[in-house]
């Protein structure tokens, strides 16, 4: 990736909006997932755990399309063959997922190339077999993922120290707890509850973007 593309993938990781169709309602998540950006996300990762598969690159075409058109990246979590065939911004795999450099292997050199990390040797093997930008955490207690990891606050700094693409912070971040990332090193945050779990996405995805945004320059 040249380094003006680096740059501009950094200043679109600020705020990583991840769904999650638990909190849906009377809404579809796409209209969710618009109104998140309208609010101030940055990025959208399509997260589906249990959704069929031609259901699940249904809605992954429609939200690709709705990223588009709102200049927003769009990135599929963990299922690689889905972001191939439908042409999105790219994929994030976590550690049990496909191994880092198949995926770029698989998906050739343009598209972004998300992984999760949670110790400094996972981050820095992520980064020499393509990684584009590193997702690292729990940096918080969380709900949302039942195997979720905690990172410490030193941890998370070393690994920010150790790698030269842009690293975000996952897990249990809040508008309430998101300064507490101040001096990390990390370049945004990530977040599912925190916006998709909001009674009012656009104020929620708002006021967490103009803290993080603080956050990150403090």
């Amino acid at each position: 990736m040249r380094s003006d593309e680096q740059e501009k993938l950094r200043d679109s990781l600020l705020l990583y909006a991840v769904t999650d169709r638990r909190w849906t309602g009377k809404q579809t998540l796409l209209q969710q997932v618009e109104q998140a950006i309208c609010g101030g996300a940055t990025f959208i990762q399509l997260r589906e755990k249990d959704l069929e598969e031609n259901l699940f690159e249904e809605e992954a075409k429609e939200i690709a399309a709705l990223c588009k058109k709102m200049g927003v990246p769009f990135v599929v979590n963990d299922n690689v063959q889905i972001a191939k065939r439908m042409g999105a911004d790219g994929v994030h795999v976590g550690q049990s997922d496909m191994e880092a450099g198949d995926v770029r292997a698989l998906l050739g050199p343009k598209t972004i190339l998300g992984v999760s990390a949670q110790t400094v040797e996972q981050a820095v093997l992520a980064e020499q077999r393509g990684a584009d930008y590193l997702g690292v955490g729990a940096v918080f207690p969380t709900g949302s993922k039942d195997d979720a990891v905690e990172v410490s606050s030193e941890t998370l700094k070393a690994i920010c120290e150790a790698v030269s693409i842009p690293v975000i912070a996952i897990g249990g971040i809040s508008a309430e707890n998101v300064m507490e990332l101040s001096g990390s090193g990390i370049c945004g945050i990530a977040v599912i509850s925190a916006i998709f779990g909001a009674k009012d996405i656009f104020a929620a995805t708002r006021d967490l973007y103009e803290k993080t945004k603080r956050m990150v320059e403090a």
